[in-house]
């Protein structure tokens, strides 16, 4: 079966639009984070996470006002489906060291609490401990782990492709990151390491698509050199269009799906997961593609103009053809 064939779209006609559309969600989201702050997760805080399931039905207030004698400030927030009866329970890594409780007294103060309170039979599903140290390491990590892959992209895709690719690909990978970010702030999910890693997915996948038209696009130019940048880069893309929707369509409904039925720990992953595939798509033909034309553009232009000059240059008095010399 074959689709969209055939087909002859002036992509770039339309970069300027999108590249606006961009910058608004990335501001809104800058704006924010500024404002709010990044929602960290335990994994980068630290700090005491239980999550318990109870026998019969029980609200969250009746959790909270259990746990009133267990220094800090508690978040207990629903956890799973609605019929599971699971609550979490979150401490902050700060609160230990204002009351001397340890992590791990955190946790134990928490189960203890809520056996006196007589909230009902409860069974403890999981426990995550996190120091402030070990957070602090893993926020580093992360984002040194962000930056690494975006520079070894570049670097190949120039030493593969063209100089100006691999400076479009990087562009198109960060606008990539930051509107995945802002929709996760949009969305009110935590920064966790689950969500870093589909961030580091996200990189490789727009990657994978920009190869795949650069390809295209560097086959043209050799077949049609004289045709102008534009036109070969928007017959690149809808060359490859058919394996493009086709890609992008079904990884989206695989991780909508995941998104829809993968529980509470894995929604975050799947949502960000979910916006970078639409966002890496789209903006490899806007963002990638259009910067590589302008860049393009620029060298081919610069070209003719230094051979015009090195043209126009004077010969040096006193120099005869040969020629001239025989005659």
């Amino acid at each position: 079966m074959r689709i969209l064939t055939d087909v002859n779209i002036d992509w770039l006609r339309w970069r300027w639009h999108a590249l606006a559309f961009s910058w608004l969600i990335i501001l809104s989201g800058v704006w924010l984070m500024a404002t709010r702050g990044v929602p960290l997760g335990i994994d980068f805080s630290g700090g005491t996470l239980v999550v318990v399931e109870f026998e019969q039905p029980v609200t969250e207030e009746a959790v909270r006002n259990a746990l009133a004698a267990v220094p800090g400030e508690k978040a207990v927030q629903r956890y799973g489906e609605a019929g599971q009866n699971q609550i979490l329970i979150r401490l902050p890594q700060g609160t230990e060291t204002e009351q001397g409780f340890a992590l791990e007294q955190q946790a134990t103060a928490i189960v203890d609490n809520l056996q006196k309170a007589n909230v009902g039979k409860f069974e403890v599903l999981s426990t995550d401990i996190v120091g402030p140290v070990i957070g602090e390491d893993l926020q580093q990590k992360g984002i040194y782990a962000t930056i690494g892959s975006l520079f070894g992209i570049m670097c190949y895709i120039a030493f593969r492709f063209r100089p100006s690719f691999g400076v479009g690909a990087m562009v198109a990978s960060i606008h990539d990151v930051l509107i995945t970010l802002s929709f996760l702030v949009f969305a009110g999910y935590e920064l966790s390491l689950n969500v870093v890693a589909a961030i580091l997915t996200l990189v490789g996948y727009g990657v994978n698509d920009q190869i795949v038209i650069f390809d295209r696009i560097r086959e043209n130019l050799r077949t049609n050199r004289r045709e102008p940048m534009n036109v070969v880069v928007n017959k690149g893309v809808n060359q490859t269009l058919p394996r493009t929707v086709i890609t992008a369509g079904t990884t989206a409904l695989s991780v909508l799906s995941l998104y829809l039925f993968g529980g509470e720990v894995l929604e975050p992953f799947a949502f960000a997961m979910l916006v970078g595939i639409i966002t890496s798509t789209y903006s490899t033909v806007f963002i990638a593609s259009a910067i590589a034309v302008l860049l393009s553009d620029r060298k081919r232009s610069a070209a003719p103009a230094a051979a015009t000059t090195q043209a126009a240059t004077p010969a040096r008095p006193g120099r005869k053809s040969g020629r001239a010399r025989a005659s």
